[in-house]
């Protein structure tokens, strides 16, 4: 449920398909979207397919986005949340049924047109978003207050077709995401809903993937097509100067109860009608944990995340005892595994110590357990640090202890270090000059903001180039002080808010 329509600007361009290999050719300064490139693909998180646009998620990211459904679908569980799962497919008269949201998502619906050779008596689009597939139901469910509120989620794929320069996890034409639909009686129940939802996904972003985001609503010019209004978490990518829409939790109001008759009895025995909610997150965010603290190295992950916390490596030197060694590895591994840790142990025989630190440095496990002789006779293990290579020799004794500690710091520091480094790149400015000084710096640009749509449109329509146009990111709930008088830096209308603008993703 994205709001975004289209790529980032400029022409399109054709996918350049990477192979596996060990080690870097990119360095993320230099040439950032070379370097993300390569990182997916040699962090075996993802392999190109032969469409443009799709990949094949590898097990490294699949069980990342495992461990996010995990935390997500218990959270929503709390809330009463119902799975369900509804057909990927929908007819061309249901899905153009609210005009609004149709024209919004028009471009990017895929058709099935023919079976076999023949074709179709009429089109069938595959679902970019659920909502025309799951309202006439609900119209057919709901008849009385009794059947409020009804509270429901799937976790599924869904088919965006038209856009510009595909990227993997960022934008790409088919993406898994979980789609929450939820229906109330009041208008209360809805909002309270919204900002609930709203606070899960800065979680998912801020506790597991170690990712800064801002909480605000969106402008009528970016809000869900269709919708009353949308909020969401925005992730900031300093090395490209770009927002990136993170989540979306949307009120939909009455706008799609209308339009699908979706009706109840109340209380007092007359028909009202429902509000509605609709919020969505996707495998897109784990895009943006890998573009936030991936390295020179490859991905960093934070521990919460990470599919192996701790890699052990056994590290025999010429004449040690290896039996003794690899033992003492196997133990690190069954005592970690034991106290809830996912630790793995690398065995393998046909590569060096060496060749094996750089592969799990490019897969980005947390914690590196190097056990040798020395180690071995000192009743201690070597462990090494992704984040930062600090390497510390701990007692086997305290091990379980001790790993949690630095896992613990690991994943605090990764957030720490990324919203640090975001934070330095917001610019506040109060004119048109500053404004696009800051843009053409990659600022994330907190403005003062008449609110008025013409105006977002305008400053778009100055600033399409190359590099894709301004636009705003959302406007953050935490709003600082805005003195009386204070005016709009692009209309010089008085200001009623403080908005973030910026490119974006």
């Amino acid at each position: 449920m994205s709001t975004n329509k289209g790529g980032g600007g400029g022409k399109k361009k054709k996918e350049v398909k990477k192979e596996t290999k060990l080690g870097m050719g990119y360095k993320k300064d230099d040439n950032f979207g070379e370097w993300y490139s390569e990182v997916v693909v040699n962090s075996e998180m993802i392999e190109y397919y032969d469409i443009s646009g799709c990949y094949i998620l590898r097990p490294w990211a699949m069980e990342i986005w495992e461990l996010l459904k995990e935390f997500f679908d218990a959270e929503i569980k709390k809330l009463k949340l119902k799975p369900y799962y509804f057909p990927l497919f929908v007819t061309e008269s249901v899905l153009q049924k609210e005009k609004d949201h149709i024209e919004g998502f028009a471009p990017e619906v895929a058709w099935v047109t023919k079976s076999g050779k023949s074709d179709l008596e009429a089109p069938i689009a595959i679902r970019p978003t659920s909502e025309t597939v799951m309202y006439p139901y609900f119209s057919k469910w709901i008849r009385s207050h009794r059947d409020l509120p009804l509270k429901c989620n799937q976790w599924c794929n869904v088919v965006r077709w038209e856009f510009s320069n595909p990227t993997p996890f960022i934008r790409s034409r088919e993406f898994l995401w979980q789609e929450g639909h939820t229906v109330f009686a009041t208008k209360e129940e809805a909002d309270e809903e919204v900002l609930q939802i709203l606070e899960l996904y800065r979680r998912i972003y801020e506790e597991f993937l170690a990712v800064p985001v801002s909480k605000g609503r969106k402008s009528e010019m970016e809000k869900f097509a269709g919708g009353l209004y949308t909020t969401s978490v925005e992730a900031f990518i300093p090395n490209t100067g770009r927002g990136i829409q993170g989540a979306t939790s949307h009120c939909l109001g009455q706008n799609f109860a209308k339009m699908f008759d979706i009706t109840f009895e109340n209380e007092k025995g007359e028909r009202s009608m429902v509000w509605q909610n609709s919020w969505a997150y996707t495998t897109r965010s784990i895009g943006v944990m890998i573009m936030t603290h991936g390295d020179d190295k490859g991905l960093v992950l934070p521990p919460k995340v990470a599919p192996i916390q701790v890699i052990v490596i056994p590290v025999p030197f010429k004449d040690a005892d290896t039996t003794a060694i690899k033992g003492a590895c196997e133990s690190a591994v069954y005592t970690l595994n034991q106290a809830g840790i996912r630790a793995d142990l690398d065995a393998r025989e046909n590569y060096s110590p060496g060749w094996k630190y750089s592969q799990w440095e490019m897969k980005g496990v947390p914690l590196r357990i190097e056990i040798g002789p020395k180690d071995l006779a000192n009743k201690q293990v070597r462990i090494v640090r992704r984040d930062n290579g600090t390497k510390v020799d701990i007692p086997s004794t305290d091990l379980v202890e001790q790993v949690r500690v630095l896992l613990d710091g690991i994943q605090v520091n990764l957030l720490e270090t990324a919203k640090a480094k975001r934070d330095a790149c917001i610019k506040i400015i109060s004119t048109w000059d500053e404004f696009i000084a800051a843009l053409n710096d990659k600022k994330l640009i907190l403005a003062p903001w008449c609110d008025e749509e013409e105006v977002e449109k305008d400053v778009k329509a100055r600033t399409k180039g190359e590099l894709g146009a301004a636009k705003t990111l959302c406007t953050p709930f935490d709003q600082p002080d805005l003195p009386s008088g204070t005016v709009c830096f692009a209309s010089g209308k008085p200001a009623q808010k403080w908005s973030f603008w910026g490119r974006s993703y």
